[in-house]
C-alpha cells in the first residue's frame, strides 16, 4: 500500500512547479501556465470535517479532490506548519511538538511552547532550516503570507514561516483582497491561513454548532477567493490535522504515581513527552503499560526514531527535544496535566495522536 503524502510533499511540489531550485516534486504537480499559486490552510479541517459538511456546503463539491494527505507526527499545528513552511521532515526541522524540552536550559530544564514561544529561544537557531518561502523569494518569486495580524511577529512565524511578505487580515474580505493583491502579477505565491475550525472544535467539539459556523466561514472564504483571485491562479486547499472529541481522560499524577520518575512533562493531551530521570525509562514504561494497557501506546525515544516516527532522519540536536518516553493516547483518551487540568478538560476537541481522524487531511484544488 502506498505511503500517504505529507504536507512537506505538497509544499515542495508547489514550489517545484514554480521552478524553485533544489525542490522536489513528489506529488508530480504540473507547471501552472498562470504562474500564480495560492495555498489555503484551514487549521483543524481534517478529512472527517470535510465528509461531515460537504453535503451542506456546496463549494466543497465544486472543488477537485486530489488526495488524502497525512499530517505529521505529532498531528499538531506547530509541527505540521513547520513541515509545510520548510518542506522538511520533523526530524530535520526540529519542531517536534506543541511543547518540547529546551536542552541545556538549566535545572530543571524548560519547555518551549511552540505557539506561545519564549523570547529566550532564538527562532532562527531553534529552526535553522531555510524555509521554502525564503528560497523562493531569493529566486525572485513574490511570496506572501496572509493571516491574522496577531501572528506576524510571533516566534513561531519567525521560526517556521519566515521569508514571506506578511499581509495581516482579520476578516474574510480582507483575507481575500490581500491574497488577490499578492497574486496580481505572475511568478507569485500566497499562503493563506485561518484557524476558526480548530478553535471551534477545541472549545465546543468536532461537529458542534460552533464547528459548523466555522466551516461555513471556511466555505465563504473559498468561494470569495475563487471569485476574486486573478485568472491563472491555482488554489490549493488543505489542513494541518483533523480532530477527535475526548470521551475519557486521565489526570497524570492525581491519584496515581505515574509521574514519580518524570522530571518534565511535555507534548499535549493526545501525545505526551516524558523526560525521565536517568536510568528509569524502562521502569516508567512498564509502570505506564501496566496502568493503561492498550489505552496508550508507549515508545522509548530510540523506538520512535527507529520506527521513523519523525521521518527518515533526525539530527542529534533535535533528538534531545523528544521525550525519553513517548505516550500516545489511543481511542478518545486525553492525558491531562494536573496544573492545567481545568483548561485541558474544558477543551472538547483534541488532536496530536495517530488515529485516522487526527492524521487524515484533504487536498483540494481549483484552477482559475
Amino acid at each position: 500500500m502506498a505511503v500517504p503524502a505529507l504536507l512537506s510533499d505538497l509544499s515542495q511540489s508547489v514550489f517545484s512547479s514554480l521552478g524553485v531550485h533544489g525542490t522536489s516534486n513528489p506529488l508530480g504537480i504540473s507547471k501552472n501556465p498562470g504562474q500564480r499559486e495560492c495555498l489555503l490552510l484551514i487549521d483543524g479541517m481534517g478529512r472527517n470535517a470535510l465528509e461531515l459538511c460537504k453535503k451542506d456546503l456546496s463549494i466543497f463539491n465544486q472543488l477537485t479532490n486530489l488526495d488524502v494527505l497525512n499530517a505529521t507526527f505529532p498531528s499538531t499545528t506547530s509541527t505540521s506548519l513547520t513541515s509545510l513552511g520548510t518542506g522538511a521532515s520533523v526530524g530535520v526541522h526540529g519542531m517536534v511538538g506543541y511543547t518540547m524540552r529546551v536542552p541545556h536550559s538549566g535545572t530543571p530544564e524548560r519547555l518551549l511552547n511552540a505557539l506561545k514561544w519564549d523570547e529566550r529561544v532564538d527562532p532562527y537557531i531553534w529552526q535553522s532550516q531555510e524555509t521554502l518561502f525564503e528560497r523562493a523569494k531569493a529566486q525572485g518569486i513574490r511570496v506572501s503570507h496572509v493571516a491574522a495580524k496577531r501572528y506576524e511577529e510571533t516566534g513561531f512565524t519567525r521560526a517556521a514561516l519566515r521569508g514571506a511578505d506578511y499581509l495581516g487580515a482579520n476578516q474574510v474580505d480582507d483575507l481575500v483582497s490581500n491574497a488577490a493583491a499578492a497574486l496580481k502579477n505572475p511568478n507569485s505565491f500566497a499562503y493563506v491561513y485561518i484557524n476558526d475550525v480548530d478553535d471551534a472544535s477545541h472549545r465546543e467539539g468536532f461537529g458542534s454548532e460552533k464547528f459548523y459556523v466555522a466551516m461555513r466561514k471556511a466555505a465563504e472564504l473559498i468561494t470569495k477567493l475563487i471569485e476574486n483571485l486573478p485568472g491563472g491562479t491555482r488554489l490549493w486547499i488543505t489542513a494541518d490535522h483533523g480532530m477527535i472529541n475526548r470521551s475519557d481522560y486521565c489526570v497524570l499524577g492525581k491519584g496515581n504515581n505515574l509521574l514519580q520518575n518524570v522530571d518534565l512533562l511535555g507534548g499535549e493531551p493526545r501525545v505526551r513527552y516524558l523526560y525521565i530521570r536517568e536510568g528509569a525509562v524502562l521502569e516508567t514504561k512498564a509502570q505506564w503499560q501496566e496502568y493503561f494497557g492498550n489505552q496508550v501506546t508507549l515508545l522509548t525515544r530510540d523506538e520512535a526514531l527507529n520506527n521513523g516516527l519523525f521521518g527518515p532522519k533526525i539530527t542529534d540536536t533535535n533528538q534531545q527535544r523528544v521525550g525519553d518516553l513517548i505516550a500516545i493516547a489511543n481511542g478518545e483518551l486525553i492525558l491531562v496535566e494536573q496544573e492545567r487540568e481545568e483548561l485541558q478538560l474544558s477543551m472538547v476537541g483534541h488532536h496530536g495522536g495517530v488515529t485516522p481522524a487526527e492524521l487524515e487531511i484533504p487536498l483540494l484544488i481549483h484552477q482559475l
